[in-house]
């Protein structure tokens, strides 16, 4: 079944350029953004170019590797017939090595436990998009842990290089939001594949993703200007 009309890909534009975008989910992407900022306000001290960093972080590595390997690994393969999957296989190397080299630098020099975090998306990343262990880990609450609560942790552990207990507050709002999206989105894709009315879902879809992303740059700018 073929997303190229979904509504967070744009209408203008040639074929592959539409795909391409479509295939990076912007809005659910944003969200996985807006978790780790939040995670990162969450840290007493802010750097604001660990902000930055994890956000690309997190868009390279899940908002196109891992949509990336969710197009090859996925049955139906919406955006197969606009790219060949050699095409995508590099596209989600190349993004995942982008990701993976930017997270190194701030692990070994910052915050080494990032790296739990970094080794825990990577299994994620194959794990669930490809569905290994027969497919145990791709369901409802590990998209919840690998898109939502690991994003926050993230964000937090960049900015202080250590654990405490705020974080997993923004970590666990963040699992409930991710939860909300997937659940939502599981039939919203169903109901669209039978032909059936998706109006409410995709409304839901929207707003859920909006006032996630409107939410964290509140915050965000919030702490900008308490700390200037």
């Amino acid at each position: 079944m073929s997303r190229i009309n979904e509504w967070f890909v744009p209408s203008f534009g040639p074929d592959k350029f539409r795909a391409f975008v479509g295939m990076m989910f912007l809005p659910y992407t944003g969200m996985c953004i807006s978790f780790t900022i939040l995670g990162s306000m969450s840290a007493q001290e802010v750097h604001w170019d660990r902000v930055g960093a994890i956000a690309l972080i997190y868009a390279l590595a899940l908002g196109i590797g891992a949509h990336a390997a969710d197009a090859i690994g996925s049955k139906n393969k919406p955006w197969g017939s606009y790219f060949s999957r050699r095409q995508v296989a590099a596209l989600m190397a190349a993004s995942v090595a982008g990701a993976y080299a930017i997270g190194a630098y701030y692990i070994i020099l910052y915050a080494p436990l990032l790296g739990i975090v970094a080794a825990l998306e990577g299994f994620f990343l194959f794990a669930y998009n490809f569905e290994l262990f027969g497919g145990r880990f791709h369901n409802d609450f590990w998209f919840a842990v690998s898109w939502g609560a690991l994003p926050a942790m993230a964000g937090y552990l960049i900015q202080t290089g250590e654990f405490s207990v705020l974080p997993f507050a923004a970590a666990a709002g963040a699992a409930l939001a991710s939860y909300a999206e997937i659940k939502i989105s599981r039939p919203y894709k169903q109901a669209k594949k039978d032909g059936k009315d998706a109006k409410k879902l995709e409304g839901r879809l929207k707003m859920l993703s909006i006032a996630t992303i409107a939410f964290s740059l509140a915050v965000l700018a919030a702490r900008a200007v308490a700390i200037s």
